[in-house]
């Protein structure tokens, strides 16, 4: 934690992030992918999908997210 604070606090995030958008997000494509790909995000959208009322009341739109 540390570290990431002196990151931030030096620049260095904003350097890494600013880099990391001319390359399209590479990195952080890389690891959504194999987030979402984890088994508890596929049991997951399997138990959301048998819970009707969550899906009226959506608040994250995948397309967007």
């Amino acid at each position: 934690m540390r570290q990431a604070l002196k990151d931030i606090q030096d620049g260095e995030y904003a350097k890494k992030f600013v880099m990391e958008g001319q390359s399209n997000y590479a990195s952080m494509t890389a690891y959504r992918r194999n987030n979402a790909a984890h088994q508890i995000e596929v049991v997951g959208a399997k138990l959301r999908a048998m819970m009707p009322w969550i899906q009226a009341n959506k608040i994250i739109d995948k397309t967007k997210n």
